[in-house]
Formats: structure tokens, sequence, C-alpha cells
């Protein structure tokens, strides 16, 4: 008998992603993960029906909205769905993430890889387009190296950042982690409609920039930021 290959489970939170990226997301996963687990943080819009018609997709629903107020017990709920499919990897996605294709060419290196049980993408923000990312201020990719996939180690005890917010999509503690070489786009900005809203909640919910620098909260509102072209 062949040695099985590494059981890759995504972990995945959503809320009211219709209209948005979330498709075009859960049929990349599709493609190379073996089990796509999402937590629905009371979407009262069509993202549910989309995530149950993609097969890979088990799909959790609460219906009180917790990722303003408490991100990281929403997080640790996610997590602990995600245990439940025996993955021997994890990768914590957003909805409105993709990793490069390359990643699918170099998947199995990675997975089977002992010495580093943390790998990180580096995270470029696309700016009011599907077809260019931002490079200045906070936004530079340089600056967002993102530990996005976890080897899950039986038996651990998982950690979590007590905050509200910016809790982190991956716990704490996890050991060394290293740089995949790998890109991980993210559309989060891609449509400018949703930059006033994104910073009003931002600004809401953390005015004081406790969890994350005020002026980087202000600078989504920026009239000129500086993008360059994404090349695959």
């Amino acid at each position: 008998m062949g040695t099985r290959e590494p059981r890759l489970v995504a972990g995945m939170i959503v809320h009211n992603e219709a209209g948005r990226y979330l498709p075009m997301v859960l049929k990349d996963l599709q493609a190379y993960c073996d089990r796509i687990v999402i937590l629905d943080d009371g979407s009262t819009d069509a993202t549910p029906q989309i995530c149950q018609s993609f097969s890979r997709v088990l799909l959790h629903r609460q219906t009180e909205s917790l990722f303003w107020t408490n991100e990281s017990a929403l997080r640790i709920k996610l997590w602990n769905l995600v245990l439940t499919q025996d993955p021997d990897w994890i990768l914590a996605i957003d909805a409105d993430e993709m990793l490069e294709p390359r990643f699918k060419q170099e998947k199995a290196r990675w997975l089977t890889q002992k010495e580093y049980p943390v790998i990180a993408f580096r995270l470029y923000e696309f700016w009011n387009s599907l077809t260019h990312y931002r490079v200045d201020k906070l936004w530079n990719p340089q600056m967002k190296i993102t530990p996005m996939l976890v080897r899950h180690q039986p038996g651990s005890v998982y950690h979590w950042l007590p905050q509200p917010l910016h809790c982190g999509r991956i716990p704490m503690g996890l050991g060394p982690f290293v740089f995949s070489g790998l890109r991980c786009k993210h559309f989060g900005y891609a449509n400018p409609q949703d930059h006033r809203r994104k910073y009003e909640m931002y600004t809401r919910h953390d005015p004081e920039g406790r969890f994350s620098p005020r002026s980087h909260y202000d600078s989504i509102l920026d009239e000129n930021p500086i993008l360059e072209p994404w090349q695959d």
C-alpha cells in the first residue's frame, strides 16, 4: 500500500459574501483541498446557498454575528470545526482570498516536509480592481508575510489572542514558520465601493487604533494610493 497523501482542510469565515468573490474562491479551493469547512457568521443574503452549491464544503451556521465584537471566539469555533475533519494540514483563508496558481504545483512539497509546522505567504492587497495591488504604507506586500498553512498535531492545545478584533487567523505559539515564496491575492479592497464601508466599520469598532494603527485605517481612504500591476 502506498503512503496516504496529507489531508488538507481549509477553514473559512463568511458573512454576506453574495455578489462578491466567494464563488471563484471556492471553485479554486475545490481544486486542491480535501474539505472546506465554512462558518457562516450570521449572513442575511444568499451566502449559505452559494456555499452549499460546492461539493467539498461543510457549512456551519450561526445566527448572531460575532466578527466585529468577538473575533477570537469566532476563530476558535471555526478551528474546532476544522479539527473534526481529521486534517493533516489546515489552510486558514478568507472568503476574498486566493492563493496563486503555483501553490497547486508545489502543494506536495509543502505538505510533506517535516521541518516547519507553519507555512507563510506574502499577501497582496488588490486595490480598485482585480488587476492592480497596493504597494504604499502598510499595504506593501513586502511587509505582509502572513502565516496561513498549519500542520495539525493531534493532542495539541491551541491558544488564541484574546481580543475582539485582529486576533489573527491561526493560533498563537505554533512554532517556527517558513516563508514559502508564494503569494496570496486579497480582493477585499478591489471594489472601491467597499472602501468607505470598511473604513467606517474599523473606526467604529476600534476608534483609538488599539488593534491596528489608526493611521492604517485612515489610509483606506487615500485618494492616490500607489499601485502596481499583478503578474502571474
